[in-house]
């Protein structure tokens, strides 16, 4: 049974062979500790009792009842973070800014579970009805500036409990200078509701103190590759559509076959910035757009299309394309969310 120090020494294949309840991963030996830590100085900060308890389990995520929060246990330890990036080529939270973002996202569940506070006619006023259906896929408004921005995805448009729990996270952040960045948003009223209501809870007790997890670490009987084998399931199940007629506005008709000005050589060869520049701005999964790229050159070789301009210029109107077609997945299907 390998403990944290031994996965070192272990091969991709063997460490997918792993049953992840066997990995004995501690949050104490991971740079995850320190975070965990700074989200309780935030807290304390602001003269706040209540902290969450947290555990590792295979994601984000806040139960209904707990005041806790459970983190993904790749984030406990670097080979495990490696691996998540080289199956999924990102890490959900995996550097310091966006794993603070998250820890203060749930942290707002959890607080919110901890004083039952969506119980309130004054929380249900500012966010809406708690008891609203959880949606499988939500059509974001980008400009929609009723909602504050902490997640990806503008994600506090999903649920009022989303909201509530962005809300609260841009009020935590230090130095977050919320009330000048949102003055003219509506959404001011939803974080000036927040600070008046911290003022009223924070030094008042928890009426719900059990320190429960779900889903623990320990009980998760499947190994890595079963993970990863249901996680990319989930991933393949959407993404961006490309046609023909996007490839020749790009490429142009087919001419005589070249190895070297191959247009599929060039999407393979340049798909890192491509990626990076339409996650940006389209908010779509990396491991989509990479699929979608992957697509769209074995489509070119069977089209026979090659380089007809300079490579900058097909670059700059490659990441036009795709977030075209995220955009366009969005409108019509809304985005596909693990909430």
């Amino acid at each position: 049974m390998p403990t944290p120090l031994q996965l070192e020494n272990l091969t991709k294949r063997q460490l997918l062979d792993c049953r992840i309840c066997d990995l004995q991963l501690e949050i104490k030996h991971a740079p995850l500790a320190f975070r965990i830590q700074q989200l309780y100085t935030e807290l304390a900060w602001h003269k706040f009792r209540f902290k969450p308890h947290v555990w590792l389990s295979d994601d984000w995520f806040c139960p209904d009842g707990i005041p806790g929060v459970a983190i993904p246990f790749y984030l406990a330890h670097k080979k495990l973070t490696q691996l998540e990036c080289a199956m999924t080529m990102d890490v959900e939270g995996g550097n310091k800014q966006w794993c603070m973002n998250l820890l203060r996202h749930e942290t707002a569940h959890a607080l919110l579970n901890a004083y039952q506070l969506d119980r309130r006619k004054d929380w249900q006023k500012i966010f809406g009805l708690p008891n609203k259906t959880y949606p499988d896929t939500y059509w974001p408004r980008p400009y929609d500036n009723r909602f504050v921005l902490n997640l990806p995805n503008w994600y506090a448009q999903s649920h009022p409990h989303e909201d509530w729990a962005e809300t609260f996270a841009v009020w935590l952040r230090p130095n977050s200078d919320w009330r000048q960045r949102y003055a003219n948003w509506p959404a001011i009223k939803k974080l000036l509701f927040v600070d008046k209501l911290i003022n009223e809870i924070r030094n008042k007790p928890a009426i719900l103190k059990n320190r429960k997890t779900e889903h623990p670490l320990s009980k998760i009987k499947i190994t890595l590759r079963e993970y990863y084998a249901d996680k990319l399931k989930r991933y393949n199940a959407d993404g961006p559509e490309f046609i023909d007629r996007d490839l020749y506005k790009l490429f142009g008709h087919p001419k005589k076959m070249s190895d070297k000005n191959k247009a599929s050589v060039f999407l393979l060869h340049a798909r890192k910035d491509i990626i990076k520049s339409v996650e940006y701005w389209g908010g779509e999964y990396r491991f989509r757009i990479n699929r979608t790229i992957c697509q769209m050159a074995a489509r070119c070789d069977e089209l026979g299309l090659q380089i007809n301009d300079q490579e900058d210029r097909i670059k700059i109107e490659l990441v036009a394309c795709l977030t075209m077609l995220v955009t366009s997945k969005m409108l019509k299907n809304g985005f596909h969310i693990t909430l």
